[in-house]
């Protein structure tokens, strides 16, 4: 090699790095035990194999924020003069401590090797690190040494040689961990700000050797060296402070902690994972008191109860829901049902009235009455990721996830899926970024849909409970919950060994400590959640529950038609109330009685009722006609010849093409068919008591196929294009649309094929 090897030594106060710097240079420094000695740089050349080193000896640093003027200087030094290679000192018997710095120098990107210094007071206590076992799981180089006797150090210098020629000329790769998710959006938000910034204006070539999103983490840190930095516009400066105000009003809100902390809380996490799994073994002496959290993951991530616990935990979540949930769900249904009512005596017949009714009231209250049991979910799930549950669920299935070709940290973009029911496919797909293998990224971005988003809880709460006793219910939503990680699992496998093959990488998951939630933390994540509901109800579903409307509107029925059942409705009308003038002159009643075959009725009361059940059924032709020449019954009838194998009649078409759009018009447009195509309007006033009357349409094999196409079939329109810019391709948004939507016909047509011949 013919160009010089520039080294930078970097490593907290008293870890051993200027006896190493000493060591490899030949140069004579003071070596003091307390902080701060070498607040100036000092370079030094070393010989390794013939080839010039330069090493330069940073100040000791604890880490890479600029708290003090040792570490504004290192990390200036590591930006603008870019050396080759980092060796890292670190504290052996410290090791956790000392990582932290690890992980802000491997963020900046910069090639990392790891110097595990002090070994010799390591085994002098009994202890030892797995230094093989640490470097596969980070992914740098990782050498034991000791700086007093020289021991490794010959070593180590030839380890970061190797590494510097390897990446030289290469761009630096930093490395990108999950913060959570008050903090992650907020960091993507701020890093594209930054990088259109640096894009559009001259500022980005001096900027250039710091990575975007690790200065977005600088400001949310509060970092005053990079805030005031020239190369930040003023612009930019106002738009990051109050990105930077808004989300720290939002954590003391709800967690009553600040940005940093939350930042070092996930790093230290990050820190725990890496040394999961006995990469560090103390001697029972030095052992020590392990800490709360500690004890509590000896029983919640153990090997055995570990999984039985979640499950309970997740079946948990369902049964709560559902217990208190049911009461204000029924208010909110009798609401709706009450405002139907009203306004249909009260307008005068018409398009608009059909519109309110059929279109707002009945697609919109379809959709608003689920609020009350979801927002009970909402809060139950805020309650297992605030108090850091969520985390080791997540090492917990690690195990699981790499024998399906996955990587550890897919399981966080799963939760937030709906993998507790309840989440959304949206911020899951941008939940990937945090995967360094682009294949593991994808895999994990096309089958994530699969979970139970809370797109699909209203029709699965709708199905549940008209197919399934109340004791049974949970059960069954916990089912389809698991369904779901079934199929996305399998899926992903199938992917992994197909069109997206390639090797594992190696699995770290951050651990944040556990933390007793606030009520007003878990109220305000809980009401952020629910409010997205409504809002979405009140927006995106009213727009396309109008739209479907319409499309079930119009055209209408042919005039010759249309007056062909005019004409037998009058008939009958007239015999209808012919059949009450009898009725009031035989003494009798002509109020719809009670069914009660036990009781006895008059014989112009059976008339009556005669002529009721004939009207009743001729409206009920004539509306079901009227869809049916719609052009989204037309679309509907259409595709029956195919859909009728998964048990799927016209009307159900229709409602599933509008889940295409956003899944919660799965329900409305029922809502909307039923009340344009009234089953018995003067028996069933809700949507679920119309689905239990039309035993026609509906069996528990035609429910338990709808709600498995539903689970699986395409993602909704936003959660495509959000596909499209994480994976930079159409074709991957397109083939996530189709493989989702067929692999979901195939397993409709099994279950219902299958219920049909066994329920």
């Amino acid at each position: 090699m013919d160009s010089q090897i520039t080294v930078a030594l970097a490593g907290n106060p008293n870890c051993g790095k200027t006896t190493i710097f000493n060591y490899l240079t030949g140069a004579r420094q003071h070596v003091g035990n307390y902080p701060g000695i070498t607040v100036e740089k000092k370079d030094g050349m070393a010989r390794c194999d013939g080839q010039d080193v330069r090493v330069i000896d940073l100040p000791g640093t604890y880490s890479l924020t600029a708290y003090s003027q040792e570490e504004v200087v290192a990390r200036r030094t590591l930006a603008e003069e870019r050396p080759d290679v980092v060796i890292q000192v670190a504290d052996a018997g410290a090791l956790e401590r000392n990582l932290y710095l690890t992980v802000q120098l491997m963020e900046l990107g910069i090639p990392v090797v790891l110097a595990l210094n002090m070994m010799d007071e390591v085994h002098r206590r009994g202890d030892s690190i797995d230094s093989a076992r640490l470097a596969a799981t980070m992914g740098i180089p990782v050498v034991e040494c000791t700086g007093r006797s020289g021991l490794g150090l010959d070593t180590l210098l030839r380890t970061a040689v190797a590494l510097a020629a390897e990446v030289r000329g290469k761009e630096w790769n930093p490395l990108k961990i999950s913060y959570g998710t008050d903090i992650d959006p907020v960091v993507d938000e701020m890093t594209a700000l930054i990088v259109q910034e640096f894009a559009e204006t001259s500022s980005g070539a001096s900027a250039s050797s710091y990575p975007p999103r690790w200065l977005a983490l600088k400001f949310l840190e509060g970092d005053g060296d990079v805030r005031e930095a020239s190369f930040i516009s003023e612009d930019l400066r106002n738009a990051l402070d109050a990105l930077l105000d808004k989300t720290a009003k939002h954590l003391d809100l709800t967690l009553q902690t600040y940005p940093e902390a939350v930042i070092a809380d996930f790093r230290y996490g990050y820190i725990t994972s890496v040394l999961r799994g006995d990469i560090v073994t103390r001697h029972k002496e030095s052992a020590g008191r392990r800490s709360f959290s500690d004890k509590l993951d000896q029983v919640l991530t153990h090997t055995l109860l570990g999984p039985l616990i979640m499950l309970g935990i997740f079946y948990l979540v369902y049964k709560v829901a559902f217990e208190f949930g049911a009461y204000p769900m029924d208010v909110v249904d009798a609401f709706f049902g009450w405002l139907g009512d009203m306004v249909d005596a009260n307008m005068s017949d018409g398009l608009l009235k059909s519109m309110v009714v059929s279109g707002v009231i009945a697609g919109v209250g379809g959709v608003m009455v689920f609020v009350p049991l979801i927002l009970v979910m909402f809060l139950l799930i805020a309650f297992l990721e605030d108090s850091g549950y969520m985390a080791r669920a997540a090492y917990m299935l690690d195990r699981v996830f790499r024998v399906f070709g996955l990587h550890g940290s897919s399981v966080m973009p799963y939760v937030i899926s709906g993998g507790i029911a309840g989440g959304c496919a949206v911020p899951g797909v941008m939940a990937t970024r945090t995967l360094r293998s682009p294949k593991e990224k994808l895999a994990t971005m096309l089958t994530l849909p699969f979970m139970t988003c809370g797109a699909k809880i209203p029709v699965f709460i709708l199905f549940v409970g008209v197919f399934f006793a109340a004791e049974h219910q949970p059960t069954v939503m916990l089912c389809l919950t698991l369904t779901g990680w079934a199929l996305a699992l399998l899926s992903a496998w199938v992917l992994r060994h197909t069109v997206i093959k390639g090797d594992p990488t190696p699995f770290v998951m951050e651990l944040p400590p556990y933390r007793l939630p606030t009520l007003r933390g878990l109220l305000l994540h809980t009401w952020e959640r629910g409010w997205q509901y409504i809002k979405k109800a009140g927006t995106i579903i009213l727009a396309i529950s109008i739209l479907i409307w319409a499309l079930m509107t119009f055209p209408t029925l042919p005039a010759d038609v249309a007056e062909r059942h005019d004409v037998v409705i009058a008939q009958l009308e007239e015999k209808v109330g012919a059949a009450e003038e009898s009725v009031l002159a035989a003494g009798g009643s002509i109020e719809a009685p009670e069914e009660d075959e036990d009781a006895e009725k008059l014989p112009e009361e059976l008339l009556l009722a005669e002529a009721r059940d004939a009207l009743a059924e001729a409206e009920n032709i004539k509306s079901a006609e009227t869809l049916r020449n719609s052009i989204a019954g037309r679309i509907g009838t259409a595709l029956e010849p195919v859909s009728r194998y998964a048990g799927f009649e016209w009307r159900t078409n229709i409602a599933l093409l509008g889940g295409f759009a956003a899944k919660e018009v799965l329900v409305s447009s029922l809502g909307t068919a039923y009340s344009l195509g009234e089953v018995d309007p003067e028996e069933a006033e809700s949507l679920a008591e119309k689905i239990k009357a039309d035993t026609g349409t509906w069996s528990m094999a035609n429910a338990l196929s709808l709600m498995i196409f539903v689970l699986v079939y395409a993602p909704c329109v936003v959660t495509i294009a959000a596909i499209r810019r994480e994976a930079n391709s159409w074709g991957w948004a397109l083939f996530s649309l189709v493989f989702s939507t067929a692999l979901a016909y195939v397993l409709a047509v099994g279950v219902y094929q299958i219920g049909k011949a066994v329920l």
